[in-house]
């Protein structure tokens, strides 16, 4: 007797969730945040984000491994700072939206328990 078993490819089986990274600029007023992320797949590019009007997103599926990552660097005046903005294993469990303000002194997740922006991370070295 063969068994076949069907494998399924939808959100049930191996394709992950979607997960979505936005972006805003909570640096201060008329501070503009230069903002260039990527994985070791894909460049997203450079996008400008202007203080408290409007963000830059993007969307992905975290690869069935749980090692995907997506890093950014983050410009304003002439500061300059990188930090891993999705880490599957760090941020999987906490949003499939997930919202960050970026602040002059670090980077803050919203959270969903307390509908604040208060987990917060310091920079990456």
């Amino acid at each position: 007797m063969i068994l076949i078993a069907r494998v399924s490819m939808s959100e049930d089986g191996f394709l992950q969730h979607k997960a979505t990274v936005r972006i805003s600029n909570d640096l201060g007023e008329g501070m503009e945040l230069l903002v260039h992320c990527m994985s070791a797949d894909d460049d997203l590019g450079t996008h400008i984000i202007f203080y408290h009007s409007g963000y830059y997103q993007f969307e992905f599926r975290p690869n069935f491994m749980r090692t995907t990552l997506y890093h950014c660097g983050f410009q304003w005046n002439d500061v300059f700072h990188h930090f891993n903005i999705y880490v599957t294993t760090r941020d999987q469990s906490l949003c499939t939206l997930c919202l960050w303000n970026i602040k002059v002194d670090r980077p803050c997740m919203f959270n969903e328990k307390t509908s604040r922006y208060d987990i917060c991370y310091d920079w990456s070295p």
